[in-house]
């Protein structure tokens, strides 16, 4: 549907049942009373504001949404726009006219547009960390409401995203809107299952994010677009004959297009655009499965199949229920076909989510799946424990992408029970999904029958069985990203709180003990009191800084971090080679970048930490003030998002071949010897793809005890940690902390 089109209720009614009066009667009434507050209202397009709430609802009735979302949707901003009357008397009338269920949609609904009016209003210099707070707060009213509040959300935001044109005059709110859009709606679309939603979302806002990109691929899909269209009608009339001449009735459809998804898999396999298989491709609908895997053989017979491209995802369906088969063939003259084979149901699933069921049959009295139940229920859920209790925005934030919209893993319970867990889950993410218990006294792990280390990867099918004990306690490693022994927030929360229940002179003591440590292993010319100062804006005191490093509040890595910044700051190499006589030490700061930079000779360039880019991404340089070229990716929203005059100081890269900057430092392991020790010491080495200029051992004492001593190329303090960190988990290792 053109998203200019001027709506009337009539649009909306045709999607109800001509004999249903009553409904019919409900979104009259609706309407009238949403005509009534918006009445003088304009869009900044200029449009009546009354045609807003009209396409929301419309794209809930088009994708087949019951009654009471239809009717919020008609409603969903008169709350927040009434003026001529009260608030809390409007408030009783919906809920008189149209039961609590609407009134509850239209209030969560609410709460989320004044969060979203609050983060745009907010002053330049607070405004990242306000959008990121806005964005949690967003999560806990979703939580908080049914998750009919999602679609609601969802429908608003494609309608503003449709009409964003309108706000030419502010490109800096166009490009705030769109990159929450590209954060928060379009994971959640896809984490539902609204693919249609989802991929034109992503379309919408890479188009505002980056616009030059998106109009030149707009171009390479418009060039020969006739030509392409026709070829892809002959490709369908080829396989509808075929399909027939085995019995095999389907519906048959070229596939949309979708730019931001193209752009993506150019990224992902770095391949140029002529290579992305799905900028031509067709859908084929039959009726049952078994037509879905005929239909797949007769498609490879009438064209060459390309083996790295095929997918079942109705025998492994993806997360979220989506299920489909897709290949790709060469066509003529060596062009390629992406297909798609699906069924009619899992065709609607696709379409509208597979959610949407929760409200298709809400009030018909049609009985959904265990199953579905089971899902709609575990998204809330995990909704709801990754917002509990979360302080800090922007850590929430990460974990709210990495639990709810990154791919899943599904493990078996020694009984054949299906637990759901984010990729790289471990068995200690396990046992904590189990219960609290389970994973507070978990002391080793069984998958499939054998044992394997607790930081072990899940993987699809496993049976996983946990050993317990009284005596065993949750340990701190646990919640370290380098070592990997959790993947999601749920499981890393009840182990913080597990630290919190200790009596706060233990967490003292062990946040004494740990910074202590890292100090001492890495070799720092740091106090613990100047490290406490570090994170001073949050804990005034000592003590305080104490409890929460001694409770998991604040992680290794983010001590790290920021020791890191303070000694860029102070312009002060973070790792430094060993002083020789008649030798200067290094002068370049630790994070030079390996770059070629095109006109600008032997210039300083660091990596700009808002978007980390990589080797092969498209990047682009800023030129500081007194600090060099600060390397950002291409599409960085803070590129963007610049002034005229300081888009004056973008200059071209493009990436070097030289090697990382590296310094020798020297590291003692303390650990009784055993045959294969130095074996195992090298493959972490190795695995960390680390040069080792040297290797000494010491006497071994009575004990049995030896000291190694390694020097090895480290080009961070970050690489530094890790390999500490991997090499403190081997067999028969005692301690591990840089030697100075």
């Amino acid at each position: 549907m053109d998203e200019q089109r001027t709506l009337t209720l009539e649009d909306i009614l045709a999607f109800l049942p001509a004999d249903d009066v009553q409904a019919r009667q409900t979104l009259q009434r609706a309407y009238e009373i949403a005509e009534e507050i918006h009445r003088g209202q304009f869009r900044d397009s200029g449009e009546p504001y009354l045609q807003h709430p009209l396409h929301v609802a419309y794209l809930l009735a088009e994708g087949g949404y019951n009654l009471a979302m239809i009717t919020a949707g008609l409603l969903h901003d008169v709350l927040e726009d009434t003026r001529q009357r009260s608030p809390d008397s409007l408030r009783e009338q919906l809920l008189q006219e149209f039961g609590k269920e609407v009134l509850t949609f239209v209030e969560g609904v609410t709460k989320l547009d004044r969060i979203e009016a609050h983060a745009s209003s907010d002053s330049e210099r607070h405004r990242d960390a306000q959008e990121l707070e806005s964005l949690r707060k967003m999560f806990i009213i979703m939580a908080e409401n049914d998750l009919g509040v999602i679609f609601i959300k969802l429908a608003d935001r494609l309608h503003n995203m449709r009409t964003l044109d309108g706000l030419q005059a502010d490109p800096e709110r166009q490009r705030r809107i769109a990159r929450e859009t590209m954060q928060i709606f379009v994971p959640l679309a896809n984490r539902i299952g609204i693919w249609t939603w989802k991929a034109e979302l992503e379309d919408r806002a890479f188009r505002y994010l980056n616009p030059e990109l998106y109009q030149h691929l707009v171009q390479l899909l418009e060039a020969r677009r006739e030509e392409r269209e026709a070829e892809v009608q002959q490709h369908i009339r080829q396989l509808r004959d075929a399909l027939a001449a085995q019995g095999i009735s389907a519906d048959i459809k070229g596939r949309p297009k979708h730019i931001y998804s193209i752009h993506r898999k150019m990224r992902r396999k770095n391949v140029p655009f002529s290579q992305i298989y799905d900028t031509e491709g067709i859908r084929v609908i039959v009726a049952t499965v078994p037509e879905c895997y005929q239909a797949l053989g007769i498609v490879h017979g009438l064209w060459i199949p390309i083996e790295s491209e095929f997918d079942d995802y109705i025998a492994k369906p993806k997360s979220n229920g989506y299920q489909s088969l897709h290949t790709a063939v060469r066509v003529g003259n060596n062009k390629t076909l992406e297909v798609q084979i699906r069924t009619r149901e899992m065709d609607e699933t696709a379409e509208r989510g597979i959610a949407t069921a929760h409200w298709l049959y809400k009030e018909s009295g049609v009985r959904i799946s265990p199953q579905m139940r089971e899902y709609i229920n575990q998204l809330r859920q995990n909704i709801q424990e990754v917002t509990h209790d979360a302080e800090d925005a922007k850590a929430m934030l990460e974990e709210m992408q990495a639990d709810l919209f990154e791919e899943r893993v599904y493990v078996f319970t020694p009984k054949g029970k299906v637990i759901d867990l984010p990729l790289k889950a471990t068995p200690i993410d396990f046992a904590y999904h189990v219960h609290t218990d389970v994973g507070n006294h978990c002391r080793g792990a069984r998958v499939n029958g054998r044992w394997v280390p607790l930081n072990y990867q899940l993987q699809t099918g496993d049976e996983v069985e946990i050993l317990t004990s009284r005596a065993s306690t949750p340990n701190r490693d646990w919640l370290s990203e380098e070592l990997g022994y959790t993947q999601s927030p749920r499981a890393r929360q009840k182990i913080r709180q597990w630290f919190r229940q200790q009596s706060r002179e233990e967490n003292i003591t062990r946040g004494r003990i740990l910074i202590e440590q890292e100090i001492r292993r890495l070799g720092l010319e740091l106090t613990l009191e100047d490290i406490a100062a570090l994170f001073s804006k949050h804990y005034q005191r000592l003590e305080d800084f104490l409890v929460a490093v001694g409770t998991g509040d604040i992680s290794n890595e983010r001590i790290l971090n920021r020791i890191e910044e303070y000694l860029q700051q102070q312009e002060q190499p973070i790792l430094e080679a060993p002083e020789v006589e008649e030798q200067e030490p290094p002068t370049r700061p630790q994070i030079e970048a390996p770059m070629n930079i095109h006109g600008a000779g032997e210039l300083f360039t660091r990596i700009a930490r808002c978007c980390n880019p990589l080797p092969g991404e498209e990047v682009i340089g800023y030129v500081t003030r007194g600090h060099g070229v600060t390397i950002h990716r291409r599409d960085c929203p803070n590129v963007s998002r610049l002034e005229r005059e300081e888009r004056e100081r973008l200059i071209e890269l493009e990436w070097g071949v030289e090697k990382e900057s590296a310094f020798p430092v020297q590291i003692r392991i303390t650990a009784y010897d055993r045959s294969r020790l130095l074996h195992d010491i090298s493959t972490v080495i190795t695995s960390e793809d680390l040069n080792m200029l040297k290797v000494n051992t010491g006497k071994r004492d009575r004990y049995n005890v030896l000291p190694i001593f390694i020097t090895l190329e480290i080009p961070n303090l970050a690489k530094l940690n890790r390999v500490i960190n991997k090499l403190a988990q081997i067999r028969n290792v005692i301690a591990v902390e840089r030697y100075v």
